[in-house]
């Protein structure tokens, strides 16, 4: 596989957690309440942080040739 195809995998693969993390945080706050909340809030916040880590390192490398 190619070093392109590689960091395309990479960045769906950040993007999906982008989207995992939203769908979390919107679970904590509009169906769980008490532990369950913070649970899952706390979950979807680690996947926003690496999920953003993911697409800013991917953005920041630059092109492959």
């Amino acid at each position: 596989m190619s070093a392109a195809g590689l960091k395309e995998i990479i960045s769906f693969a950040g993007i999906g957690l982008l989207i995992a993390a939203l769908a979390f945080i919107q679970l904590s706050r509009r169906k769980f309440t008490g532990v369950l909340a913070g649970i899952t809030a706390i979950i979807a916040y680690i996947f926003l942080i690496v999920g953003g880590l993911i697409v800013l390192y991917i953005v920041f490398s630059g092109p492959t040739v």
